[in-house]
C-alpha cells in the first residue's frame, strides 16, 4: 500500500486515536503511524469537540493539545480560503464541521481520513478509517 504523505483526520478519528478505540482500522492506523506521513488536525475539530462537550453530547479528552503533542499531529488553522472553499461544495452533506474538513482537505491537498463514506462523494482524496 502506498501511504499518502499528508492526512487530515476527521474529528471522530482523532477521538478514536485519543481513546484507543478499536474501530480504527489497520490500514488507516498504519498510514497515521507512518513516519513519512504528516497528520493534520483541524481547528474545526477542536471547535466541534468543544461545542458537543459543552452541550453534554460528548465525553472527550479535555486537553486536545496534549493529544496532538503525544501523537506528533500538526494543528491546521481555519483560513479565509478554507471558509470560502465550503461555498464550492455541492450539498451532499449538511454537517458544517465535515464540510469544513472537506474544504480544508481540498484546499491543502490532503487525504481526509474518516468513517463517513458520504464524504468520499466529494472531489477529495478519502481514506476509510475502518480499513
Amino acid at each position: 500500500m502506498v501511504t499518502p504523505t499528508s492526512l487530515l483526520l476527521d474529528t471522530h478519528v482523532l477521538l478514536w486515536i485519543a481513546t484507543r478505540d478499536r474501530r480504527l482500522g489497520r490500514s488507516a492506523a498504519d498510514a497515521i503511524r507512518d513516519g513519512g506521513t504528516v497528520v493534520y488536525v483541524s481547528a474545526a475539530s477542536a471547535w466541534e469537540i468543544a461545542i458537543k462537550r459543552a452541550l453534554g453530547k460528548l465525553d472527550a479528552p479535555t486537553d486536545l493539545g496534549a493529544v496532538l503533542r503525544a501523537y506528533r499531529f500538526t494543528a491546521l488553522d481555519v483560513t479565509i480560503d478554507h471558509g470560502l472553499g465550503v461555498e464550492a461544495l455541492p450539498p451532499l452533506h449538511r454537517d458544517p464541521f465535515d464540510r469544513m474538513l472537506v474544504a480544508q482537505a481540498r484546499t491543502e491537498d490532503l487525504t481526509l481520513v474518516s468513517d463517513d463514506a458520504r464524504l468520499a462523494a466529494y472531489d477529495v482524496r478519502y481514506m476509510s478509517a475502518t480499513r
